[in-house]
């Protein structure tokens, strides 16, 4: 199957629009601090935007900084953050970050792939967004969704979540590259579902190749 892959981005940007934002799309369009999010992103995994969102709003009534977050007790965060998913690993994890950000890099979240990936608990897809909608940086952030539709539609034949970010590198034009995030999540958390997706609502039905899809509404 040939992709205009542009005029998918296209359909799927207006699409998009009746749906919520990502929730750390959308704490970046408040503020585009990367501190809050690097923080927020953290709180994010493996947890539902909803708690994300006013777990996130707490934590940044207690602390705005490095400095202020990490003199927060591990107690405080945690009542914060709850109940995020996993929040006791999470309150340590960002103590633990926020006192590496104020004696290494003078309070400063780093701007580099290798610097953010070396915090503690910090993978690819929370390095990506930080980069990307912290910086400006050209990057790809690659979650469950973003992998899970562009295999779906036969665009990239990978594995893991790794192995999509590197591909896409390798396949999607660099423009798109900051945004596709945002409009996959989107669109994977409303229409193209991990289970049984929307397809008699999808706007581009005749581009996908439904690989792995057993059942679908």
């Amino acid at each position: 199957m040939g992709y205009d892959i542009e005029n998918m981005i296209r359909i799927l940007s207006k699409t998009i629009t009746e749906f919520k934002k990502p929730i750390v799309t959308e704490i970046a369009e408040i503020d585009r601090n990367p501190f809050f999010i690097l923080m927020s992103t953290v709180i994010s995994l493996r947890t539902k935007d909803e708690v994300t969102r006013e777990a996130s709003v707490r934590l940044f009534e207690l602390a705005k900084t490095p400095e202020t977050m990490e003199k927060l007790t591990l107690e405080d965060i945690e009542k914060a953050i709850y109940p995020a998913g996993f929040y006791h690993n999470k309150a340590r994890t960002i103590k633990e970050i926020s006192k590496i950000l104020v004696e290494k890099y003078h309070s400063i979240v780093p701007k580099t792939m290798e610097e953010l990936l070396a915090l503690k608990g910090i993978g690819r897809k929370t390095a990506n967004l930080v980069l990307t909608l912290g910086y400006g940086i050209d990057g790809i952030c690659v979650d469950t969704h973003v992998h899970r539709i562009v295999n779906r539609w036969g665009y990239i034949s990978t594995k893991t979540p790794n192995e999509t970010e590197f591909a896409l590198r390798e396949k999607l034009p660099r423009k798109y590259w900051i945004k596709f995030n945002d409009q996959l999540v989107t669109f994977g958390q409303n229409i193209c579902k991990p289970i049984s997706p929307l397809c008699s609502r999808c706007p581009i039905h005749d581009h996908c190749m439904r690989i792995g899809v057993t059942i679908n509404r």
